[in-house]
């Protein structure tokens, strides 16, 4: 693997991509490092080495997405997760608005539109993101406890809360400018490599604070502990992510004038875990609003303290329970409405396609859907475990979160980019007929 990297980089335009998605990489960790003008920054570090001692996680699945940007509050505090809840909106309702399915299907033209909507959208959640934290880091309600939380912005007049939102949905669009750079110049998908970037970033911090705290050894013991879980689940992750149900495609042999046309065999790849990582981000993200409820209406009340007990710490079994159904559910939904047998089955009749033993049309597409239930049942187990074991496993180590890098939403994140990069370096190089790194 070694040799190929080094190949990689000896071939001039291989080497230039490289580079330049290096460089960008270098400017969007360097952006999350400065400060949002109006903020306070000693204030803010007395009050983020204070929640991180006391391991608050309320704000720690968007801090993560943001490379530790949000708690710092930086031009780069949303990072890239406005541009992930605007795809993923539009993704839904592309299976509900006619006329963007209709656009779905013109290809890429369509697919131009779409993205232009995607990028509006981007930014009008920027605004509201951007509002939202202001408010909070106003309030004092970003970091609860913290006696300078209320201190964080000093000047709390209009025209500063304005510079500060405008701040930060200008930070958001230049980091969807940047992951657009990388798809377009650089190696990989340019949002899924600065994604990866946020949650890579926050892992040697959470490694030696587990070191830190442990008692074996100063610690090491822990350290080398955690270091062998990860790698472990690292490999079923990758194991599990390649595996697929390959349903067999025979096309029937066609003669136009006096060519051939048809008669080959191919297969429709059915992954195990078609949904990748939506299920897990949709039920975190759902579980974290009751908590927020409760935080912002600083209410005392039987009913917030009840959810204060049962839904703000990972390692409750309610919160355990919770979070594995609606990962299983969220995982059937998101393959219902990202997959669908029936237009699959059009497509292969209008092209004289079948499946051997399956007649076309209406059988084919009741076989697809048949399938691909059976298959989904262990994909939406194998998240949940995924997303559960690592945080209970882990819990003696540090006091982990569902947050902590080696949990289930990180490893599944920084797999399947890794993989998607690898492969794309890895074709470009047999393309130079080299061997590359699967040898």
């Amino acid at each position: 693997m070694l040799t190929a990297f080094a190949r990689a980089f000896k071939t001039p335009d291989l080497r230039k991509k490289l580079l330049f998605t290096l460089g960008i990489i270098v400017l969007y960790r360097l952006g999350a490092h400065i400060p949002v003008p109006g903020v306070s920054y000693e204030n803010v570090q007395i009050c983020v080495d204070q929640a991180s001692q006391g391991n608050n996680s309320l704000f720690g699945l968007v801090n993560m997405f943001s490379g530790g940007a949000l708690l710092q509050i930086t031009i780069f505090a949303l990072g890239i997760m406005p541009y992930i809840t605007a795809s993923i909106i539009l993704q839904l309702l592309t299976v509900v608005i006619p006329r963007l399915e209709a656009l779905k299907k013109e290809g890429q033209s369509g697919t131009a539109k779409i993205t232009q909507y995607t990028r509006y959208l981007t930014v009008a959640l920027a605004i509201l993101q951007g509002t939202g934290l202001v408010a909070t880091a106003r309030s004092g309600t970003l970091f609860s406890g913290c006696p300078v939380a209320d201190q964080i912005v000093p000047n709390q007049s209009i025209f500063t809360t304005v510079v500060m939102v405008l701040t930060m949905t200008a930070g958001t669009a230049a980091v969807m400018w940047l992951g657009e750079l990388i798809t377009d110049r650089g190696i990989g998908n340019g949002m899924s490599i600065l994604m990866f970037i946020s949650i890579a970033a926050s892992f040697p911090a959470a490694l030696w604070a587990i070191k830190e705290s442990g008692k074996l050894a100063d610690g090491w013991i822990e350290f080398a502990t955690v270091i062998l879980i990860g790698f472990v689940m690292v490999g079923l992750v990758v194991f599990v992510e390649q595996a697929q149900r390959r349903v067999p495609v025979q096309y029937a042999k066609r003669m136009i004038g006096r060519r051939s046309y048809g008669g080959t065999s191919t297969y429709i790849p059915l992954k195990v875990n078609q949904a990748g990582v939506i299920p897990v981000i949709f039920a975190s993200s759902l579980l974290y609003i009751p908590a927020l409820i409760v935080q912002f209406s600083n209410s005392t009340a039987g009913w917030a303290t009840w959810i204060q007990d049962h839904f703000v710490k990972g390692d409750h079994p309610y919160y355990i329970a919770t979070y594995f159904l609606l990962i299983v559910f969220f995982a059937f939904f998101y393959v219902a409405i990202s997959f669908n047998p029936e237009e699959v089955a059009d497509n292969m009749k209008k092209y004289g396609g079948f499946i051997p033993g399956i007649r076309a049309g209406r059988p084919t597409a009741e076989y697809l859907s048949y399938v691909l239930n059976r298959i989904t049942w262990p994909g939406s187990l194998y998240l949940g475990l995924i997303a559960l074991v690592p945080t209970m496993a882990l819990a003696g180590f540090g006091g982990a979160n569902q947050n902590f890098p080696f949990g289930g939403t990180s490893i599944l994140i920084i797999v399947g980019v890794g993989l998607e990069t690898v492969k794309q370096i890895e074709s470009q190089l047999q393309q130079r007929n080299y061997e590359g790194f699967l040898r």
